[in-house]
């Protein structure tokens, strides 16, 4: 599930300003694979945030999108030295650093952990609500479907995009709006370039969560009433074996 896609941005953001105007460049790398053909170097030129000039390495010259910028490309593109300079970015910058990309960082990843539970849903013509967080996976592109008894659910589901950390891990939600079968197996599946087969997991739905937790706290509760008795009544009987009787008249 790599991405077939990607981007690199770095490059001469160049800026000179005069009189409150901002003039500046940003290149970038689109590319799919190391190969020099699934590579594209992109040059923009702007000029107070407008896009005025564009080279395009598939295109092989400058292009204007304004009036200025249609003369700044007539000029460079009659520059032959100028122009074989910024042809050959795509293999001296691009195809350099994507290779570093690929050996350092592309390669990596990092598998999901997933916790699945059940809330209410707020307002739904269902009566439940199952939620699949799948934490700290890398990269960010990642599947996460719903299947009831094998079959994938398409309907009542949302998710969330990948959400960023802020550690390079991302993080998602998806949600399933839905209403209980008897004997159903509900699961979550997970596909991530990290996993070599798909990460399921199943929902226990012998008994909802909110009833499970109810019985984990009056059974906690009754285990301490049930000490704090026996310890009261082993203090009693300890304190009358201490006890002294003295006869009356």
């Amino acid at each position: 599930m790599a991405s077939s896609f990607l981007c690199l941005t770095l490059l001469f953001i160049s800026l000179s300003t005069a009189g409150g105007f901002i003039h500046y460049w940003v290149g970038r790398c689109d590319f799919n694979s190391t190969e020099l053909e699934d590579i594209e170097f992109i040059l923009s030129v702007y000029y107070n945030k407008i896009e005025v000039n564009r080279f395009d390495s598939d295109v092989g010259k400058f292009v204007g999108y304004t009036e200025y910028g249609v003369k700044n490309a007539e000029y460079w593109n009659n520059d032959q030295a100028f122009l074989a300079g910024w042809r050959a970015q795509k293999e001296t910058y691009c195809q350099h650093n994507i290779g570093v990309w690929y050996s350092n960082i592309l390669s990596k990843s990092a598998q999901p952990n997933v916790k699945l539970h059940s809330t209410t849903p707020a307002s739904s013509h269902h009566p439940a609500m199952l939620v699949c967080s799948v934490y700290d996976f890398y990269p960010s592109k990642i599947k996460v479907s719903w299947h009831r008894d094998g079959q994938e659910i398409t309907s009542d589901v949302t998710s969330t995009e990948g959400m960023a950390d802020g550690d390079w891990y991302y993080q998602t939600h998806s949600h399933l709006e839905y209403t209980p079968r008897s004997g159903e197996k509900i699961s979550c599946v997970v596909e991530h370039a990290s996993l070599k087969e798909p990460l399921i997991t199943d929902w226990d739905s012998s008994m909802p969560e909110s009833e499970r937790n109810k019985l984990a706290i009056g059974a906690s509760g009754l285990i301490l009433g049930l000490i704090l008795s026996l310890a009261g009544f082993i203090y009693y009987r300890r304190k009358a074996r201490g006890r002294i009787l003295v006869p009356t008249n």
